[in-house]
């Protein structure tokens, strides 16, 4: 049916109806994921009995340094590695062993207890983009500021398929390094009500999130309960640095979860093959988590892979390679032989611009980390520029093509109604299905609808500006921010941690490095 017949069409009540129902503003959000189809598995058994004796053959020959931090080393020692200096060397079967107390899936409370996540098992969890010190809107590239972070977690509220807030959005580069941390996790708790993620880049600021998370939920809630999810980055290849490890050290002591990730650019940091670097990949988890479980036994924990390749000409880190992707169905694989929940992919791209070369290297890391067993995907939507910028536009466009993986994920059903056997009888040969029943009766809901792209014929679409994607995009994230309307939030709450945080920020004084 033409389009502008169906246009014509709703121009009565009904149509009134309809389109005051699609304007209304909602802040509905899906459920996370729970996969109904295969993971696909890219090792051979024997590929991972290999990579899995190599990794036990680093830990024990080569192993890993836990530099400027000396209680590590003691609890290493008191668990029977052998330390030399700053170099733990690990006994074979002892860091699997230890690994062995972390549980298989957790829950992540959100404020909102609609909004909780499960992250592990067959469970797939969206969040946003991590960690940029630029942004781009539709007036260009500049330094990030703490509004623009506020933009951020507000998308993040009223996307629909997006499951969580996330962290560090953008870095807020007008607020002070030393006090940032604290105006970041007020916007997550008061602008959104989704599951959120804590500071990581200084133990004291891990510490501050706890307590601030103590008046948000409630001290004892929060020591019987996961309410954060926090980044713990590995500084491969194989060290563990006292910053990251410190922040660590806070979150696993008070039951609160962490993502143990190398961070690797192949060719680099890690070897040029796939096997290699998922030697590495598994060395470096097997160490972080078994320290993480020194620390708390049973504290929920997350096997990490973030992995990336370089271009051997210039340098640049690349994205939506197909070696990165052979890497994340490795590790999906390595995760799940540890019973551990999976962390990796996003919409990585190495693109300047919200433009092809992004939509495709996103669109391989999103199917990879579908297929590839990810339960907690970090920057799901919003990345660009390798990483360097959170890109407004992107974000919402990301965003909506997360709603594909959910359609996807659902698999196939084949019940009474999806086999459709009344609608074939009552069409039959050489009819249409528009008016049958079993179309009206499921219209609604048979396909799934971007609320982003643009399916009009060429003359609407030339009628209303000839607008591109990016022109749309600017338009949704507009839209989204103009009917924005905050969740509640109790107003003792609300003003504990407003004190919280201005006692914290008098106490020192502001720091920029």
């Amino acid at each position: 049916m033409a389009e502008a017949t169906m246009r014509r069409r709703t121009r009565g009540g009904g149509g009134a109806a309809r389109r005051a129902e699609r304007s209304a503003v909602s802040v509905e959000t899906a459920r996370f994921i729970e996969r109904n189809i295969p993971n696909f598995e890219i090792l051979t058994p024997e590929a991972i009995e290999v990579i899995e004796e190599n990794a036990e053959i680093v830990l024990e020959e080569i192993g890993v340094n836990f530099v400027n931090n000396p209680g590590a080393l003691d609890r290493w020692r008191e668990a029977g590695a052998d330390v030399q200096g700053e170099r733990v060397h690990i006994p074979r079967g002892l860091a699997r062993k230890l690994c062995s107390t972390a549980p298989s899936r957790f829950t992540q409370h959100a404020r909102n207890a609609a909004r909780n996540v499960e992250i592990g098992g067959k469970s797939l969890v969206f969040a946003p983009v991590y960690g940029p010190p630029f942004v781009r809107d539709a007036n260009g590239r500049r330094y990030a500021t703490m509004e623009d972070f506020e933009k951020f977690v507000k998308l993040g509220y009223m996307s629909k398929w997006l499951h969580h807030s996330g962290g560090t959005v953008c870095e807020p580069t007008d607020i002070p390094v030393n006090k940032r941390h604290l105006d970041m996790l007020m916007a997550h708790m008061t602008l959104s009500d989704k599951p959120f993620m804590g500071s990581v880049t200084e133990p004291s600021r891990a510490q501050d999130s706890v307590e601030m998370c103590e008046i948000l939920f409630g001290k004892e809630f929060v020591q019987d309960n996961t309410v954060m999810t926090s980044l713990i980055n590995i500084n491969s290849p194989l060290t563990f640095d006292d910053v990251m490890m410190g922040a660590m050290e806070v979150y696993a002591a008070n039951n609160q979860a962490c993502i143990v990730s190398p961070f690797i650019v192949g060719g680099a940091m890690a070897p040029v093959s796939v096997a290699g670097t998922l030697t590495q990949v598994l060395a470096e988890v097997l160490a972080g988590v078994a320290y993480n479980q020194l620390i708390r036994p049973g504290a929920p924990v997350i096997f990490g892979a973030f992995v990336t390749s370089i271009d051997m000409n210039s340098g640049a880190p690349t994205f939506g390679t197909p070696e990165a992707s052979q890497i994340l169905y490795g590790a999906g694989q390595l995760a799940r032989r540890m019973n551990l929940p999976f962390r990796s992919g996003g919409g990585l791209c190495g693109s300047k611009l919200p433009d092809a070369q992004a939509a495709f290297e996103t669109a391989h890391t999103h199917n990879a980390a579908l297929l590839g067993g990810v339960n907690f995907m970090l920057h799901s939507c919003g990345w660009l520029e390798g990483g360097l910028v959170s890109s407004f536009e992107k974000f919402v466009m990301d965003a909506d093509q997360l709603g594909v993986l959910h359609k996807l994920a659902e698999g196939i059903t084949a019940d009474e109604n999806a086999q459709a056997m009344d609608a074939l009888r009552e069409v039959g040969p050489g009819g249409h299905y528009l008016g049958c029943a079993h179309t009206q009766a499921n219209f609604k809901s048979a396909f799934w609808r971007s609320e982003l792209l643009d399916y009009k014929p060429f003359e609407t679409w030339e009628e209303e500006g000839a607008r591109d994607t990016q022109m749309l995009a600017t338009e949704r994230v507009n839209r989204l921010l103009n009917t924005y309307q905050q969740p509640a939030l109790d107003p003792g709450i609300h003003e504990a941690l407003n004190a919280y945080v201005a006692q914290k920020k008098e106490s020192m004084p502001d720091a920029f490095i």
